[in-house]
């Protein structure tokens, strides 16, 4: 999700429409949130590890 996330927020940047650019930031926002709370050892939707 970060890496999407981020390809994302370049490619909305670069073609400049901000939809592109807003989804890229929650995505990144949320994979980083998630890689946050994988790494605490905590259950993310019932799972352990996401892949």
């Amino acid at each position: 999700m970060i890496i999407l996330g981020v390809i994302l927020l370049i490619l909305g940047f670069v073609i400049g429409i901000p939809v592109l650019y807003t989804i890229g930031i929650v995505l990144a926002v949320a994979g980083v949130a998630l890689a946050i709370l994988g790494g605490t050892g905590r259950k993310i939707g019932g799972r352990a590890h996401w892949y």
